[in-house]
């Protein structure tokens, strides 16, 4: 029975650590992406990692209020407003409601690609 208990254990630990390595690989991932779509957006890449601040150059991108973040902190509403800017983000961009989408439910695969992509950006129409 002593031995059982180990093989659980150990799995349990290969468990933990290749989650917590897909972790980091997707962390790393999203971070260079914000990163590059930042800078092809003519501000500084680095502001992507800052808190806070990243959500309000990200409203400037996509031509937003910086008022919006309020709307991030209510549930359900930060929902809509998610998919919004991700809609708006999108067409920055020259791409479509539906990559938009895509950038909101599937981030990690949308948010690369459009970030190493030929994808050039064209601030929004003031408002």
């Amino acid at each position: 029975m002593q031995g059982d208990d180990a093989a659980a254990n150990a799995a349990a630990a290969g468990v933990g650590i290749g989650v917590m390595i897909f972790y980091l690989v997707f962390i790393v991932i999203m971070a260079v992406a914000g990163w590059k779509i930042f800078e092809k957006a003519g501000k500084p890449g680095w502001a992507a990692l800052i808190p806070i601040y990243n959500m309000v150059v990200f409203l400037e991108i996509v031509g937003k209020p910086v008022w919006w973040i309020v709307l991030m902190f209510i549930p359900l509403v930060s929902f809509v407003i998610a998919i919004l800017l991700s809609i708006s983000l999108a067409e920055t961009f020259g791409k479509g409601a539906g990559y938009g989408i895509g950038i909101a439910f599937l981030g990690i695969v949308f948010l690369p690609m459009l970030a190493f992509s030929d994808a050039q950006y064209s601030p929004p129409a003031p408002a």
